[in-house]
């Protein structure tokens, strides 16, 4: 038998998510059993085995159940209760398998007190699912008790949730999937430190099933129960040690660093998952460092961590639209070492744009708010800047490229760009979340510092400026001749 079924939770006591066992209990010690409940959280919480548990407390023939020795206990445990109705609504979806269950309530109990219907991902079910079991809901027998399982309650009907009582799961902390594992542990007398389960418990993501189940197969599949082992495993990296990628960045040895990443790519190593688990390290060591927990990592200031930490979370944006997964990676290793220059952590000013004729484009709208913005930040983000970041998306985006044909940058602090748009239609495509993320990424990598775009609408420039930016096509508001082949590129993206 699996760890997860033979350690599953027997009684109230036994789960692990504190809140939902005090509200079971008092349900159950109140006498007035519900006639239908709505469990509903991530994947695995323990909603499965909470719904069998207060199967057994209404079904058992003991006197303080479950007594988990009577006939109706030990079947629910087995699985084969002929009154205890488990159904994946995933796959009895349909309106003629809710007819189908609706018949079979009306029929009365073989053996137990009550009829109990689990009906798990019950966001499955069709709406004419759902309106069909609402109406056996407002009237059900007397002796049926409905359990719903359900890990998006919000896509059941409204009108469903509003007949079952609700009971709230959530993901677990790592301190109590911690102790969930020190229960398997101790009964499989698995010889593994806490620190090594610690890491099983991070990496679970808040759920309990799954930690167990990687500690059930770290155990088959080795002896070595060391953390340093489980570090390997977990993060599929070969010989990878997240203290000591620590430490190579504290040091900032970017050699170092940079032969630690390419092994990664050589050994299968999800490069996002990694940073993931360096930016929780790093953010444990920012909190320390403020007083507020955490675990400290070395001689690291708390602005250095914070750069460090904008740099990775940079990377971690970036590598989905990377041609090469570890790529970002190396590059905020490489900024964040600067071949030795500590100042090269921090953002670098553009360069000062080169005098220029009169007929050249303007780097920002004739405004007055974009002259007052421009002067108040002090930066300027020059011509060859706006054309390094238009020739950098087009490759990647050619709608991004072309929204941008009808904006200029106006103000730049170092961390954040402003744009000034000519259009409503173009502001709105740039703030979409996916060309945003796009347009971030090439920006930090022109200006070679994190950034964030806002944009804003301003009054469209000179006439002889939109010319200048109208040898390729862009979309206006007006009567474009390319509007209809440049709102096609954009809308294919």
């Amino acid at each position: 038998m699996t760890f997860y079924l033979k350690y599953r939770p027997k009684n109230l006591d036994e789960l692990d998510l504190p809140e939902v066992s005090d509200s079971l209990k008092k349900i159950a010690k109140s006498g007035k059993m519900p006639h239908a409940f709505l469990f509903a959280g991530p994947k695995g919480t323990g909603k499965t085995s909470a719904a069998r548990i207060l199967a057994k407390i209404i079904n058992c023939e003991g006197k303080n159940p479950p007594c988990d020795k009577c006939e109706q206990c030990l079947s629910i445990m087995r699985g084969n209760n002929l009154d205890v109705i488990e159904m994946d609504a995933a796959s009895h979806r349909g309106i003629d398998d809710v007819r189908v269950l609706r018949d079979a309530v009306k029929l009365a109990p073989t053996k137990a007190k009550k009829k109990i219907y689990i009906i798990d991902e019950a966001h499955m079910l069709t709406t004419e699912a759902s309106n069909a079991l609402l109406k056996t809901l407002e009237e059900p027998p007397e002796h049926v008790v409905f359990i719903l399982a359900t890990t998006n309650p919000e896509k059941l009907i409204a009108t469903i949730r509003s007949r079952t009582t609700f009971i709230s799961f959530r993901k677990g902390k790592p301190e109590e999937i911690l102790k969930s594992l020190k229960r398997v542990a101790g009964g499989e007398k698995l010889k593994i430190k806490d620190d090594a389960l610690s890491l099983i418990a991070e990496a679970s993501e808040g759920a309990f099933r799954d930690a167990i189940k990687m500690l059930e197969q770290i155990a088959i599949e080795s002896a070595d129960l060391s953390k340093e082992f489980l570090e390997r495993h977990l993060f599929a990296k070969g010989k990878i040690n997240l203290d000591s990628f620590v430490g190579l960045l504290v040091k900032k040895d970017a050699k170092g660093l940079i032969e630690e990443i390419e092994g990664f790519g050589k050994s299968g190593v999800s490069i996002e998952s990694f940073i993931e688990a360096i930016l929780e390290r790093l953010k444990s060591a920012l909190l320390f460092k403020v007083g507020a927990g955490g675990e400290d990592i070395g001689e690291l200031s708390k602005g250095s961590l914070i750069q460090l930490i904008e740099f990775l979370t940079q990377a971690k944006v970036q590598i989905s639209d990377s041609p090469i997964e570890e790529l970002p990676f190396e590059i905020a290793v490489v900024k964040w070492c600067g071949n030795g220059d500590e100042t090269q952590s921090k953002p670098e000013p553009v360069p000062e744009p080169s005098s220029k004729s009169d007929d050249s484009p303007s780097t920002a709208p004739a405004s007055k708010e974009s002259s007052v913005a421009q002067e108040s930040m002090g930066i300027e983000v020059n011509d060859e800047a706006w054309r390094m970041i238009l020739s950098s998306v087009k490759p990647i985006n050619a709608s991004i490229e072309a929204l941008l044909r009808a904006a200029r940058p106006i103000a730049y602090d170092g961390k954040t760009l402003t744009l000034g748009v000519f259009y409503k239609f173009h502001k709105e495509r740039l703030e979409d979340a996916q060309h945003r993320r796009v347009l971030e990424s090439i920006v930090a990598e022109v200006l070679k510092s994190p950034t964030r775009v806002i944009c804003t609408l301003v009054e469209p420039p000179a006439r002889k400026v939109v010319e200048e930016a109208k040898r390729e096509p862009v979309l206006t508001e007006g009567k474009d001749e390319d509007i209809i082949k440049v709102a096609e590129e954009i809308f294919s993206n």
